[in-house]
């Protein structure tokens, strides 16, 4: 099973390498822009799916992109693939830095295993192989936003978009997203699901206590701003 803390190193990696280079990208890579980035993160509390350690000092928050406006931020319809964008917000809260090196961040559904954080190359597959056999999911069209193959769009989302941090400095909040295969879940896997955080450490190499985060208190909120 991949682990989300390699995921985490390897898109750190990934941007460090695309600050190095952002010049020579700039002109290249300006036809692939998203639409709309994503609104700046807020305190982790004020999203509807949180889970707060309050003698940790810490909340971790995870808000799905699951509908066609919210998923403007990205270059590729990726619910479409079955492909469920999660943004992960995490706010400290407290005096001491809070370790990611060895985070898992799982999906867990009403039903089933753990789900891990997709990579790249999960997402591309599964984006080459359900266009070549020419499947329809009723969720919408891929949006296609000029130039580049699919493969080139996925890897800008990952790269300008994926969760990086390694750590959460005191009085700070980071965020960015994960990808999550929803394949064979039914037509709302949010139902009955959470997230679930393990292995986040304190300053000291010490492992807190695990993070839940019920998505039906998204769904809730989800459904009473539509009534």
């Amino acid at each position: 099973m991949r682990r989300t803390a390699s995921t985490l190193r390897r898109a750190a990696a990934i941007r460090r390498a695309a600050i190095a280079t952002a010049a020579a990208l700039l002109l290249a890579v300006s036809p692939l822009r998203a639409e709309q980035p994503p609104p700046p993160a807020k305190d982790a509390s004020t999203y509807p799916a949180f889970d707060t350690h309050a003698a940790d000092h810490l909340t971790i928050a995870a808000d799905p992109y699951d509908t066609p406006e919210k998923e403007k931020t990205f270059r590729v319809d990726y619910l479409k693939y079955n492909i469920l964008p999660i943004r992960i917000i995490i706010t400290n809260s407290g005096d001491q830095p809070i370790s990611l090196e060895q985070v898992r961040i799982h999906f867990v559904p009403a039903v089933g295993d753990r789900i891990p954080a997709a990579e790249p190359s999960d997402v591309e597959r599964r984006v080459s192989t359900r266009d070549r056999v020419g499947s329809r999911i009723p969720i919408g069209p891929l949006s296609i936003h000029h130039g580049g193959g699919a493969d080139n769009k996925i890897e800008q989302d990952f790269h300008e978009f994926e969760y990086a941090a390694l750590a959460v400095e005191p009085h700070t909040t980071r965020a960015g997203f994960l990808f999550y295969d929803m394949e064979g879940l039914g037509q709302n896997p949010l139902r009955g699901a959470k997230l679930l955080v393990r292995r986040v450490q304190d300053a000291n190499g010490k492992e807190l206590f695990y993070f839940e985060i019920p998505f039906d208190k998204y769904l809730a909120s989800k459904s009473s701003q539509m009534d």
